[in-house]
């Protein structure tokens, strides 16, 4: 059975209902940002990290499949994506996303496969050097 990208892993730790804003967001490598918001509806499940100062204020949405694991007493929340495929990922529209297919089609198909690791094809960094130049 093919995994949902808008769906968070059975692996992940969520319990549904649960208020993740303000939790905070740990990339592969690193530190990202604070929960702004978060939606748990089936199949259009994400939290959108407010990345501060880190990359100038903005806001990434990132699909609950890149989530890895939710320590809900630490307040914590891990995705299987590095700090620069976040901070190359299409910025937070928040006209777009709650009505635009097309908006979660081109943020689906950045951040690939869920529980799939980053480089491999289909999945952001595959083919790129960490410049996002492609490889030779």
């Amino acid at each position: 059975m093919t995994e949902n990208i808008w769906n968070y892993p059975a692996s992940a730790g969520h319990t549904p209902n649960a208020d993740l804003t303000g939790y905070k967001v740990e990339a592969s490598d690193g530190h990202i940002g604070k929960v702004d918001k978060h939606s748990n509806d089936v199949g259009s499940q994400y939290i959108v990290v407010d990345t501060g100062v880190w990359i100038f204020g903005k806001e990434v949405l990132l699909p609950a499949g890149t989530i890895t694991g939710i320590d809900a007493e630490a307040k914590t929340i891990q995705v299987a994506r590095t700090k620069d495929q976040i901070k190359d990922a299409p910025e937070f529209d928040k006209d777009k996303h709650l009505g635009d297919t097309g908006y979660h089609e081109q943020l689906g198909t950045y951040y690939g496969t869920p529980g799939t690791p980053p480089g491999t094809p289909g999945t952001p960094g595959a083919g790129t050097q960490a410049s996002g130049r492609p490889t030779i």
